[in-house]
């Protein structure tokens, strides 16, 4: 009976349960049972409609051999149990009587590749061909694949052809491109087993331009290629779109004949995806990366072939990061692959990315989802550092997609690109699919039913470490042997070095995969494992012990790179290259990275790591000065950056069109003797004036000996060029005659010879005082100033050189014309001349000293006209808001070549580490890194190749000292406050604690603190910061015991930083408490029924005396008229001077109150009808723009009551300037234009006749609040000017400002500005008034002891409008 194997189908399930039933095993095929001539029919039209596999044939030939024998079977309907008896007997049959073919198995013998293939490299467009030679009996099919793929030659037979003679076999690959380049395998297939091998194919591109051999006979043309309006250097940002295109032009156009054209990343073939789109409209080739990842970074070509040749384009895609979630965390991994796929087993790997975030990665996390499903499982617990990760515990036959995130001590990233998907399935059956449309391909298998039981699998073998790190160790081992045909599983079991007990390690399940990856290992211990099989039948003997096995990182971190070297390339673009690591295993890659010279901000220039050791960064900012640094990635993390390259400045590079513009130097002057020794002399010379366009990059000498009047040939006697205006000439001959010549050097060429000098004796001089100096030039031309510059002579003389003189002359002077500069020897090697007339021409010449004398004048340098160039800018120093000073330079007429070069008292400066310069665009920053008293001095900058143009600037400690501070200020700067914080009580008893900023952003964040903690919003506090107004509030619903201590506000606005804080203690703390608690009583008394007038009296014009009063609700036995109650007492008559009680006795005087009461609360009101001297109130003050009033207030008020005045307990006498008087049941006291006098006790004295009262007030140190001059009456201001007014204010306490406008309280702005100084003066500034500013001012001042208001009238009027009404009425 034979056994038909499909791929799965909807039927699998079903087909598997019952073949499981009958003891077979099928490994993930479907199976049914028919006879043999459904199965021939199958096969015919099989064979009709596809092309054999190796596979299909082998099996076919086995299959076809046993159905020789049985091709008269009959089928017949059997039960279930008849033919599992049936089939039992049949198979204990076989192995009963079955002879033995010993004879036939000594013949056969797997295939065996006697000659392997070879790998070969060709030219594009070239044939090349593959040859093997196989052995086995019986004879082995062969089958090519490429990169793992089936080759069919009979379906491309253009492209392939392929021969098999006398197990000599041959796979020719005509017209080679670049998509041929691959591995490909040769797989030879027989009964006894199956064997193949790999030969790669490499194609190389000749990149030439076609020329006329290109000839296409099939068009009768040679077709030629242009590629135009070509894509640039790109950027993009992850999950963004980017198209890149060129325009290709054909010639001749030959109707419907199109080119080929291709897309490559980094060389590799682009195949079109979801990722990916390419388009070809027959004039425009465009590719289109839709959702842009790290991964699409690259070189990308754009190739066009046709019949004649082919033509390539190809520029940098780099893609950034996308912007982080969370601040400082990683961003994603990349490059997410799956290796190794097995059963239930796949190792993951991926790459690191370019930006760990603000601290190092500690680790990934891989997620994984099955295809079909949008489920992510995590699968580690714990993140793992190395980038590769064996995933385990998958279910055969489903498919799989990862991602990786990576994570640091702020967090988790983005998650990764996804993987492409893999399958989970035994190698083997991979192996033997016929291309990527596998598993699912639908093609027909067929196998013989084993005719044995199931066998115990025999024992693995070559169980080896394939990885070990300190995260888990992963085992390999080869299938046993002997293993039946129903396939095995595994067991793992470990056992801890120094001991015998083994311990399996997957106790629940078995694993189907040669393949285990091992957690939870203890680090540094060693481990020894084993592998067991088992099947069926059971389980087999173990494997050999691995031995002894470490747990730890078997990969060490990759050494750093070695110092990387900056090259200019274009504006905005550097080549960078470097040494590879020494030392590194399973290299990733190089990651670059640049910093702007003075940030200390590292930026990655690729995204991507690249193997090569140069690399093109480009995006970078032209003439920025930048430096760069490189690490090394493998699988165990980043290598140490490398060391820091030097600087460059980003411009193009001099190319050879630059020499063009710049031409060789003039030739040089003046070759003069300086010192003469017996076999040495020392030259000087005078530059040329004309550079020729660029800097003088050197010299060299040249010499001939003089004899007898006869010269000799001219010799070279240096060969490296002299960067100084100044030589000495060696190993020449004593009492010799030389002579001397010059030639300048720069980037254009070598000038001519200078003029030789006169003949000179190579004898020793007996010269005491130094030489002269040499080398004079003049730096910082101005109209009354010059800085003259030189070199020490060359001969000091017998003792070292102590100073030196200056002299000038104006340059149309005789001899007689030289003059000093100055009187003592100066001995510096330059020197600031000033006094110079603007426009007038003068010559230098310096004299050096020393202990015996003054040597000789130099050369005379000059004329020098001292004249200011127009343009010239000096050196200005400026402070950042961040406190940083620096020194700024800028230049206007720099060439492509030009340079900034900084000196310190005239030297260069080549300490680093006081002084950062930081180029740009025609302005150079010297910024002092840490600025001391070291830095004092005078610092320089010159602009190469330009016409001289400099500055300085002198630094002095007073200058530092001023410096530092502003540095302070903008490093620590506070903020400020429009008034200090305040306090007042609202509604309900609440109380306010509010301040107002003057400057604040949209950062500035408030802490509110009380007694040195933070408090926070909640059920006592409230807090309200507007930033539309800059006031800050904070709210408490009432004042307690436990509130008494300090407010404080703290405010943070980036670096600046501000406080304000209110003291509430003692008796002011406990006045505003009972402040605060009446209002809260208040404010719970008119919640219910309360009087709104509390009881008084009142007399109608019936004479009626009325007691009464106003509430909000009703009251039983009260009568209510429109919220009023009223009791009638009595009446009076009205007589001609008063009013006589008549209904009223003494019986009615006494105390009235009234309740009321309901459920939401009470409240009452008491009138005192006793006597009038006892109903006085207490003495109060109140401020009138004459004076003040002190008052009493009393209940009732009758002639009887006599009233008296004191002050200091001396009556007052009634003058026009103190009056008293009584007002309705007021008792007053008016004191106009109070004085220091008026200081003092008041008293007033009530005597009803019956009983009397005194009541007292100081006035002592106490004055209201006055405006008391400064402003106008009216002012009228013309419309855009300015208006400045001041008040003078007086007052004690200090009043309180403000200011109104139209009686409405005006704010200050932008337009109008409000200041109050010392306590004293207020003012107003309206800046470019309008029409609109017209209107009625008051400044309003206010103490606890009076108000005032000064007012005045603002007008404006605008002349031209007034000249219109005027001509309107002429």
């Amino acid at each position: 009976m034979l056994f038909l194997y499909l791929e799965p189908s909807e039927w699998e399930k079903a087909a598997y349960a019952r073949c499981f039933s009958l003891k077979l095993i099928s490994r993930c095929f479907g199976l049914f049972c028919c006879s043999h001539d459904v199965v021939r029919g199958l096969m015919e039209s099989q064979e009709e409609a596809t092309e054999e596999g190796i596979n299909y044939v082998a099996m076919r030939n086995l299959f076809v051999r046993e159905a020789k024998e049985a091709l008269d079977v009959k089928v017949v309907k059997k039960s279930r149990s008849t033919h599992i008896r049936e089939s039992v007997e049949r198979m204990e049959f076989s192995r009963t009587h079955r002879k033995p073919t010993s004879d036939f198995d000594s013949l056969t013998h797997p295939p065996e590749f006697v000659i392997k293939p070879r790998g070969q490299t060709v030219w594009e467009g070239k044939t090349v061909k593959l040859h093997c030679t196989v052995a086995g009996w019986p004879k082995p099919r062969i089958a090519w694949y490429k990169n793992n793929v089936l080759i069919d030659a009979k379906a491309h037979p253009e492209k392939y052809t392929v021969e098999s003679n006398y197990n000599m076999h041959s796979l020719e690959i005509k017209n080679c491109d670049f998509l041929d380049t691959a591995q490909y395998h040769a797989s030879a297939l027989n009964v006894k087993g199956e064997a193949s091998c790999v030969a790669t194919i490499v194609i190389k591109i000749m990149f030439s331009v076609p020329s006329a051999d290109g000839f296409c006979p099939e068009h009768g043309v040679t077709f030629r290629t242009s590629i135009i309006d070509k894509f640039e250097v790109a950027f993009g940002r992850e999950g963004e779109t980017l198209s890149l295109g060129c325009t290709v032009i054909i010639y001749p156009t030959v109707k419907k004949y199109q080119p080929e054209v291709i897309w490559y990343r980094d060389s590799v073939p682009i195949k079109p995806s979801k990722w990916v789109h390419t388009h070809w409209s027959g004039e425009r080739a465009t590719l289109t990366l839709v959702h842009l990842n790290k991964e699409d970074e690259g070189m990308y070509t754009l190739r066009v072939n046709t019949k004649s040749g082919f033509d390539t384009y190809s520029a940098y895609v780099f893609v950034r990061d996308a912007d982080v979630e969370v601040e400082g965390v990683p961003v994603a991994p990349l490059d997410v692959w799956c290796h190794d796929a097995n059963k239930d087993y796949v190792v993951v790997t991926w790459k690191q990315p370019a930006v760990e975030g603000s601290s190092p990665i500690l680790g990934y996390y891989i997620d994984r989802c099955e295809v079909g499903t949008h489920h992510w499982a995590q699968c580690n617990d714990t993140p793992v550092k190395y980038t590769r990760f064996p995933v385990t515990g998958l279910v055969e036959g489903r498919s799989y997609i990862f991602r990786v995130t990576a994570l640091n001590k702020f967090g988790v990233s983005r998650p990764s690109r996804v993987s492409e998907a893999v399958v989970a399935m035994d190698p083997s059956d991979r192996a033997r699919l016929p291309g990527p449309s596998a598993p699912w391909t639908g093609m027909i298998k067929f196998t013989e039913e084993d005719s044995t039981d199931s066998v115990v699998p025999g024992e693995p073998s070559d169980v080896v470490v394939t990885e070990a790190t300190k995260s888990y160790v992963v085992l390999a081992w080869k299938p046993p042997v002997q293993r039946g045909h129903e396939g095995v599983m595994y067991y793992i079991e470990k056992c801890i070095s120094g001991t015998d007990t083994w311990q399996r390690v997957n106790t629940g399940m078995p694993v189907k995969s040669p393949r285990f990856a091992l957690f939870d290992l203890a680090e540094d211990k060693s481990y020894s494992f084993r592998v067991r099989c088992c099947n069926s039948a059971g389980v087999g003997e173990p494997s050999v012990s691995t031995g002894d096995i470490t747990v730890g990182d078997k990969l060490d971190l990759p050494s750093a790179p070695g110092s990387p070297v900056a090259t200019r390339n274009t504006d905005t673009s550097v080549v960078v290259s470097w040494a590879a690591s020494k030392e590194v295993r399973h290299l990733v890659g190089y990651y670059i990275e640049c910093s702007i010279v003075g940030t200390d901000v590292w930026m990655p220039c690729n995204n991507k790591p690249v193997k090569q050791t140069r690399f093109v960064c480009h995006g970078l900012t032209t003439e920025a000065n930048y430096v760069f640094r490189v690490k090394a990635v493998n699988a165990a993390g980043y290598s140490q950056s490398s060391p820091d390259s030097d600087a460059v400045v980003v411009k193009a590079a001099i190319c050879n069109l630059c020499t063009l513009f710049v031409a060789v130097p003039g030739k040089p002057t003046g070759v003069t003797l300086v010192e003469a020794v017996k076999d040495y002399m020392i030259l000087a010379w005078t530059e040329a004036a004309n550079n020729g366009g660029a800097d003088v990059r050197g010299y060299f000498v040249d010499y001939r000996t003089v004899k007898g009047g006869i010269v000799g040939k001219w010799h070279e006697m240096n060969h490296k060029a002299l960067t100084t205006t100044s030589y000495k000439a060696e190993n020449l001959k004593e009492n010799v005659f030389y002579q001397f010549q010059v030639r300048a050097m720069n980037m254009a060429g070598v000038s001519k010879a200078s003029l030789p000098s006169a003949p000179l004796l190579c004898k020793e001089w007996t010269l005491t005082v130094p030489g002269a100096p040499v080398g004079l030039h003049v730096l910082e031309v101005r109209d009354n100033s010059v800085v003259v510059l030189w070199e020490p002579p060359v001969f000091d003389g017998r003792t070292p050189v102590n100073g030196y003189y200056l002299d000038l002359k104006v340059a149309s002077s005789g001899e007689a014309g030289w003059k000093a500069v100055h009187e003592k020897a100066n001995k510096m090697k330059y020197m600031k001349v000033a006094g110079l007339k603007g426009g007038t021409s003068y010559v230098f010449r310096v004299r050096a000293q020393n202990l015996v004398g003054v040597g000789k004048t130099s050369a005379v340098l000059g004329p020098i006209q001292a004249q200011t160039r127009p343009g010239t800018k000096e050196i200005y120093v400026d402070v950042d808001d961040d406190g940083i000073i620096s020194m700024i330079f800028e230049c206007s007429e720099m060439t492509g070549d030009s340079e900034f070069v900084w000196s310190k008292n005239y030297k260069a400066i080549t300490d680093t580490s006081r002084l950062t310069i930081v180029n740009e665009k025609g302005k150079s920053r010297a910024i002092f890194n840490n600025p001391s008293l070291e830095d004092l001095g005078t610092f320089s900058c010159v602009v190469t190749n330009t016409d001289g143009i400099s500055s300085s600037y002198t630094l002095t400690e007073e200058g530092l000292k001023r410096l530092l501070d502003i540095s302070h200020e903008h490093k620590f700067p506070v903020i400020p406050f429009k008034n200090e914080m305040a306090i007042e009580l609202l509604e309900k008893g609440r109380v306010r604690l509010w301040t107002q900023v003057e400057k604040w952003t949209a950062d500035c964040q408030v802490d509110y603190v009380f007694n040195d903690v933070i408090v926070s919003a909640g059920q006592k506090y409230s807090m309200k910061f507007d930033k539309s107004t800059g006031i800050i509030e904070m709210f408490m619903d009432s004042l307690e015991v436990t509130d008494e201590g300090t407010f404080t506000f703290n405010l943070v606005d980036g670096k600046a930083k501000g406080t304000t804080s209110l003291v509430l203690i003692g008796d002011e703390f406990r006045e505003l408490q009972k402040k605060s608690e009446f209002e809260r009583a208040e404010w719970i008394r008119k919640q219910g029924p309360h009087f709104v007038e509390y009881l008084g009296f009142a007399v109608t014009q019936e004479c009626d005396v009325l007691l009464k009063c106003k509430v909000r609700q009703n009251a039983k036995k009260i009568e209510k008229k429109d919220g009023d109650m009223t009791f009638n007492i009595g009446k009076v008559s009205s007589l001609d001077k008063g009013c006589t009680l008549l209904g009223i006795s003494k019986s009615d005087a006494g105390i009235y109150e009234v309740y009321l009461k309901d459920d939401r609360g009470k409240d009452s009101s008491t009138f005192n009808m006793t006597d009038a001297a006892n109903s006085s109130s207490e003495i109060k003050v109140l401020s009138t723009e004459h004076g003040i009033v002190l008052y009493s207030m009393v209940t009732h008020y009758n002639e009887d009551l006599r009233v008296g005045w004191l002050h200091k307990d001396a009556k007052i006498a009634a003058s026009e300037r103190v009056k008293s008087g009584v007002t309705g049941e007021q008792l007053w006291l008016k004191i106009n234009e109070p004085t220091e006098k008026d200081k003092g006790k008041y008293t007033i004295d009530i005597f009803d006749g019956k009983d009397g009262v005194k009541r007292f007030f100081d006035l002592t140190g106490k004055d209201r609040a006055r405006v008391v001059g400064g402003l106008p009456d009216v002012v009228a201001i013309q419309e855009g000017k300015s208006l400045n007014l001041t008040g003078n204010v007086w007052g004690e306490p200090v009043p309180e400002v403000s200011w109104s406008k139209n009686d409405k309280e005006l704010l200050p702005d932008d337009h109008i500005k409000l200041k109050f100084e010392h306590g004293k003066f207020a003012s107003i500034t309206i800046a470019a008034v309008t029409t609109a500013d017209s209107g009625k001012y008051a400044l309003l001042v206010k103490n606890k002891f009076g108000t005032e208001a000064g007012e005045f009238t603002v007008s404006v009027y605008n002349p031209e409008d007034e000249e219109k009404e005027e001509e309107k009425k002429d």
